[in-house]
């Protein structure tokens, strides 16, 4: 291997990337590929986040646009439980109260409602892990998309729950996909200054779907027919059709590319996503070398590509942290949160109130992530706002429960001191762990198994909500556990675990290359020594294998870097 020759007429990289004849065959193409990764490497992790907006404004808007398929399903998604107090919904798919003129959807038929989706997900999850790597992540996306825009019908045209249920179900796969390829996407279309701010946009996307969905269903309340429930979900149709059109003629990731050995492609791709002459130091071909670079390196230290593969070597560490880190969304008390209105009822608010703080609770979740946005901005790492946001959270679920306390005549004041701190709970948790969650596991996962390792992450999360999501209306019941404000002290134990483990696992990947990152998990390097280990990826030996493949494509005389430079 190139590196581990020893010799000393050993050309030097520039040498090699001049195409120095004492250094030629496979030994040449070695050197020139850790050169030019070298000189991108440097490149990047100098460049600030404006140089990085100038240079891949193209690659940002590309990113917005596959990243609104989160919109689609949040908006999707938040219909199906918002519907159950629409009367002319329960009539039509429930059944009438005994002694009652009143209709509602059964309790074990809205579980298996509220619950279909995420089956359909996990199936998602677990399909895009093989299906993205091996057709690319646009037709991916399209495809899922037009069977998305197929299966709205089932929606629309029910004439019965099981219907419905079959709608959720089948829905849920392409929303799945959508899950992780969006996350995926934007992490490899961008350099290391933006990669924290267009993962993270994901979770932008989540709120503003929602928000939307809100909003039309509080403007089909005055309906008293069938419309009031089939106009919303007709207005899904809105989104499959544009976004698969835009998506259409969005370039693939670069970075797919070079794993599928296609490097003329991938340069293409790289020059769509730039604006080369905002830039004057860019060069397509050296970031394309430190695409080649890594996955070389990846390829020496990751047998192979698969969802067993997870789960060897420090692949193993990566993975646990990246499932802990999605996990922790909902162990951290969301799931507490998402109960908001309910919860406050039960705190003695009236309705208008309950609805009041919720709907201020969907505003704070946006304003949350531009929260995120600035204080990385300001410098601080992603494990930093990791950590002590669950600190933040921590505290203020303890306040809660404490406030279960207030004496009985002074409810009224204790149910508005509740409603604040879950308004203030909402911002804290949207500035840090809601949205930097998103960055992290974009970052911590290698990227030969970054599709596999985040859906994962996401099968975890989904299980561990549908888990907190059974416990939570037990717990706020009036007619079960009962526990009203107590429930804080519950979910503050469990944040508090959430803390341990963020403390000693989860590292900091900010400014980091993915390079890196690679070699600081495989030296098995301590979370907490992340930020201050010093390494050099480009002391390492890199696959030979692949380097000729390269070298196969790009020609014996390619001896220099040429073609991809702005003028």
């Amino acid at each position: 291997m190139a590196s581990s020759m020893a010799s000393d007429d050993k050309p030097t990289p520039s040498q090699a990337a001049a195409g120095d004849e004492k250094g030629a065959g496979h030994f040449t193409a070695a050197d020139r590929v850790i050169h030019g990764a070298r000189m991108a490497t440097e490149k990047e992790q100098n460049m600030t986040l404006l140089q990085g907006i100038k240079l891949y404004p193209k690659a940002i808007a590309w990113s917005l646009l596959i990243s609104t398929c989160i919109v689609m399903e949040g908006y999707d998604i938040c219909l199906v439980n918002n519907f159950y107090a629409f009367p002319q919904f329960n009539q039509k798919y429930g059944e009438q109260l005994p002694n009652s003129e009143k209709w509602e959807v059964p309790a074990p038929w809205q579980a298996g409602l509220s619950n279909g989706a995420m089956v359909g997900e996990l199936i998602g999850l677990l399909i895009n892990g093989w299906v993205s790597e091996r057709f690319g992540y646009r037709w991916t996306v399209i495809a899922s998309l037009m069977v998305l825009n197929g299966w709205i019908a089932l929606f629309f045209t029910a004439q019965n729950v099981q219907t419905l249920l079959a709608a959720e179900i089948l829905c849920g796969v392409p929303w799945g996909i959508f899950q992780t390829l969006t996350i995926t996407y934007a992490s490899e279309v961008c350099p290391v200054a933006m990669r924290g701010y267009l993962t993270t946009y994901v979770n932008f996307c989540w709120g503003l779907g929602q928000l939307i969905g809100i909003g039309v269903i509080m403007s089909m309340l005055g309906r008293r027919d069938e419309w009031a429930y089939r106009i919303p979900y007709a207005l899904q149709w809105m989104w499959p059709l544009p976004l698969a059109v835009g998506i259409f003629f969005a370039p693939e990731s670069p970075w797919w590319l070079v794993r599928q050995g296609k490097l003329d492609e991938a340069k293409k791709s790289l020059l769509r996503l730039t604006s080369l002459n905002r830039e004057v130091d860019f060069d397509a071909d050296e970031t394309v070398d430190m695409m080649v670079h890594t996955t070389a390196l990846e390829e020496k230290t990751t047998a192979g590509a698969s969802y067993w593969d997870c789960f060897k070597g420090h692949d193993l560490r990566r993975t646990e942290i990246v499932c802990m880190v999605w996990a922790i969304q909902n162990l951290s008390g969301n799931s507490f949160s998402n109960y908001s209105t309910y919860f406050l009822k039960q705190a003695g608010l009236g309705e208008r109130q309950a609805y009041g703080f919720a709907l201020g609770q969907y505003g704070i979740n946006m304003v949350g992530v531009f929260s995120a946005w600035f204080l990385m901005s300001r410098g601080i790492g992603r494990r930093s706002l990791y950590l002590y946001g669950l600190c933040g959270l921590f505290v203020m679920l303890m306040v809660l429960g404490f406030l279960g306390l207030v004496p009985e005549e002074q409810r009224k004041q204790g149910a508005i001191a509740t409603g604040s701190i879950m308004l203030g709970w909402a911002l804290t948790y949207q500035s840090t762990v809601g949205t930097v969650c998103y960055s992290l596991v974009s970052e911590i996962s290698t990227r030969r198994l970054q599709i596999k390792t985040v859906a994962l992450g996401r099968v975890l999360y989904i299980i561990v909500g549908i888990i907190t999501g059974v416990l939570t209306p037990y717990m706020l019941n009036p007619g079960a556990w009962d526990w009203a404000n107590y429930a804080g002290f519950f979910w503050g134990g469990s944040c508090f675990l959430c803390i341990i483990y963020t403390y000693f696992r989860v590292p900091e990947p900010t400014g980091r290359s993915f390079a890196e990152l690679d070699l600081l998990f495989q030296k098995g390097v301590s979370a907490r020594m992340f930020s201050s280990t010093k390494v050099d990826v480009f002391e390492d030996e890199i696959n030979d294998g692949l380097v000729n493949r390269i070298q196969a494509q790009r020609g014996p005389d390619d001896a220099k870097v040429t073609g991809g430079k702005a003028a």
